[in-house]
């Protein structure tokens, strides 16, 4: 099986654009789940200005998108949180009745991790940052594993990472973080050798957790970023059991190869449905698109792909 027979780009990509939002230089890297009859995200928006905004969106059928023009104003439950720092790359997860979302703060001292609460989407609870500076890329499993809160990030540094791991981590509390461990690294001499790092809340299957991830190679001419899969192990997710050796989706389309951020495929989001799992992925770092497939078709094409 190819892997451009296993997720289908839908025809109409990008399905948003700039023009979503009045003061939107750019809109990608965002985050959307299943929420009541119909989807809901929290939307990265880069401004006019370049500054980097959070936005909530709703759809009914996913595609077309209704996005708020005022950024999402949070209540920390902390003063002392530091919340006046450009923000991004949001990822979601569904525990019980309350969405946990997770984003990278721009602080003085590199990226760090926020993490808020929501369950309705107009109000949200600022928590305590999961990780100081310098780490991007976090996601919450969408369930305790061995009793704790579970994630999976990329330590970085404060400019455009040359390099990057997948770490998980667990907390009783969702504010003190430890037992990390190291998920996997970046594979020489391929497309996934610069970094890699942690894409849509991990998706709990019988052949284990599927994590569709980001890989990065440097080429002559800078970045090019890819999507991967991998297979984790249920109750030790820092174990793999299969990684794609060769990518699931590259930058291919003139939408993902034109752009603020040339050459970028960026999954961040992933919705299930009757046995289909939909990814929406920033392109360029300009706009969002759409990929369908079958996700019998994603663990078979992981298995027999593996390195």
């Amino acid at each position: 099986m190819a892997n451009e027979t296993v997720f289908k780009r839908y025809k109409g990509n990008p399905i948003i654009t700039a023009k979503a939002v009045g003061r939107a230089n750019s809109i990608h890297n965002s985050a959307i789940v299943n929420y009541k009859d119909g989807y809901a995200g929290i939307f990265r928006v880069d401004e006019i200005d370049l500054n980097f905004t959070m936005h909530v969106g709703r759809s009914k059928d996913g595609i077309n998108w209704e996005i708020e023009e005022a950024p999402i104003n949070m209540k920390p439950i902390n003063p002392e949180i530091p919340i006046k720092a450009r923000t991004y790359d949001p990822r979601l997860t569904k525990i019980d009745d309350t969405y946990y979302f997770t984003w990278c703060i721009d602080s003085p001292q590199g990226p760090c991790i926020g993490l808020a609460t929501t369950k309705d989407f107009k109000s949200f609870i600022q928590m305590e940052n999961i990780m100081p500076p310098a780490n991007r890329n976090c996601v919450i499993f969408p369930r305790k594993i061995n009793g704790k809160y579970a994630i999976l990030h990329r330590p970085s540094d404060r400019g455009h990472t040359p390099f990057g791991s997948i770490f998980y981590s667990s907390s009783p509390d969702l504010t003190h973080w430890g037992e990390h461990r190291v998920v996997f690294d970046t594979v020489s001499s391929s497309w996934q050798s610069t970094k890699v790092g942690p894409g849509p809340a991990p998706i709990e299957t019988e052949d284990g957790w599927l994590l569709i991830y980001h890989g990065v190679w440097t080429s002559c001419n800078g970045y090019i970023y890819y999507a991967g899969g991998a297979l984790l192990d249920l109750e030790k997710p820092w174990k793999v059991l299969y990684r794609t050796k060769d990518y699931l989706l590259a930058p291919t389309e003139i939408y993902e190869r034109v752009g603020d951020v040339p050459n970028v495929v960026f999954p961040s989001s992933a919705v299930v449905d009757k046995g289909k799992i939909r990814i929406y992925y920033g392109c360029a770092d300009t706009c969002i698109s759409i990929a369908d497939a079958k996700i019998v078709d994603v663990i078979k094409f992981i298995k027999t792909h593996a390195l």
